[in-house]
């Protein structure tokens, strides 16, 4: 689906279609987190605070755990 940005002030929005807000969960007022690799951008909903914290405690016990070998492979 090919989109035109649309002038809001002094911002530029993208306005995303009904379809697309039905297929997310999104709707006026819902919060995404925006971010991009400085080609594609990436709209998506939050991430869980308590999941990210797992995460990240998993991979501070892995990098504990392996992280001599983790930089041995990588040379």
């Amino acid at each position: 689906m090919v989109k035109k940005l649309t002038r809001t002030g002094n911002s530029v929005a993208l306005v995303l279609d009904k379809e697309i807000l039905e297929a997310t969960g999104l709707d006026a007022g819902s919060t995404v987190e925006v971010s991009t690799d400085g080609r594609v951008i990436i709209v998506s909903p939050p991430a869980e605070k308590k999941r990210s914290a797992k995460v990240e405690k998993i991979l501070d016990k892995l990098d504990r755990r392996y992280g001599a070998v983790f930089k041995k492979l990588a040379e």
